[in-house]
């Protein structure tokens, strides 16, 4: 049962990072934005589950009172009628997506202005403070997600027995996950990967091309907040409880950025890799850190060895394997795959 239970967890967080990791790497890896403030998109899914789906679950079933209160009866009486109805459940599931994709999107495309006028290093910088300030904001203010306290949600799948549950979850997580892989996968072998790309390596080029630099960032974060906000959702639904402490920057930012790296920039399948290869060692390290520290004499407390090590790994992947496991190839779209198609039929043919 430990093994299972093992093996669940690592595929619930490989689904989860693996959605906030392909979302970083449209921003980052494509389009060459550091958005050191990614765990603002999860948090935004989480509010959306937490503040605003709660509260219109408060109106519909006629609960009043103050958030972390109230989110209490709801989960209750909604639970009850999960039971009863499978349907509600999912239907709310689908809803609170929905909610926290274009919540997510909405506040991306809003911090992404401060762009216009700032260079890598300072938007970097920008976006990892107004980050930190809404997570504080959200924590200190209880009208939001109750704060400290945290608030409860309903549990989505209530209808599927206690020990089922947590498999039924992780693959409704690692599904979800896969589907956004295939769709990123889509959108970023066609033109606007290209587009992406160009940006990335120089936007004077793009700008001499006709092509409006700050629209398509704007548009960039908003589809990356977007995607990513749905791991904010999931994780929120999962654990049926939204409290801002669970969506730090470490958590949800530089983890994700180190994935990337370590799988390597700009392509899905690195994404992937890294993703994996990561989830994985540090879920292993979590479960069996006392063990390792004993047996090594290390000198230090074993909480601390998951950040040394990551932080580690990420000096020798920068120093030694920038490219990351998986190098970076060319967006192939359909257009440049049929050219090279026709290419390699008339070099047969001559050579014939």
């Amino acid at each position: 049962m430990a093994q299972e239970f093992l093996i669940l967890n690592m595929i619930i967080w490989t689904g989860l990072y693996l959605i906030v990791a392909l979302s970083l790497n449209i921003e980052y890896g494509f389009g060459g934005i550091p958005n050191f403030g990614r765990a603002l998109a999860v948090l935004m899914g989480a509010i959306a589950v937490g503040g605003i789906v709660n509260r219109i679950l408060m109106v519909i079933l006629g609960v009043s009172g103050q958030i972390i209160d109230a989110s209490g009866v709801v989960k209750t009486t909604l639970n009850d009628i999960i039971v009863q109805n499978p349907a509600v459940g999912i239907g709310l599931m689908i809803f609170c997506l929905l909610m926290a994709a274009v919540l997510g999107a909405i506040t991306g495309a809003i911090f992404i202005l401060p762009s216009a006028k700032l260079s890598e290093d300072y938007l970097a910088i920008t976006l990892l403070a107004i980050s930190e300030v809404m997570f504080m904001v959200s924590y200190y203010h209880p009208d939001i997600i109750g704060g400290y306290y945290g608030v409860t949600f309903p549990n989505v799948l209530n209808f599927i027995p206690g020990e089922q549950r947590l498999m039924v979850f992780a693959g409704v997580i690692i599904f979800i996950a896969i589907l956004v892989y295939f769709l990123v996968n889509r959108m970023l072998a066609s033109p606007y990967g290209r587009l992406l790309k160009a940006m990335r390596e120089n936007e004077d080029v793009v700008e001499a091309y006709g092509k409006d630099i700050m629209m398509l960032r704007i548009k960039t974060v908003a589809v990356g907040s977007g995607i990513a906000a749905l791991a904010g959702a999931l994780y929120s639904m999962f654990s049926v409880n939204v409290i801002a402490t669970n969506f730090s920057r470490v958590e949800w930012t530089f983890y994700p950025i180190l994935m990337i790296l370590l799988g390597g920039l700009g392509n899905t399948r690195g994404v992937l890799v890294g993703v994996t290869s990561f989830v994985v060692a540090r879920i292993l390290l979590i479960t069996y850190k006392f063990e390792i520290v004993e047996t090594l004499g290390l000198p230090f407390d074993p909480v601390w060895l998951e950040y040394i090590l990551f932080g580690f790994v990420m000096l020798v992947i920068l120093v030694y394997r920038p490219e990351g496991i998986i190098k970076e190839k060319p967006v192939m779209t359909e257009p440049i795959k049929e050219v090279l198609k026709k290419r390699k039929i008339k070099s047969r043919s001559s050579t014939e």
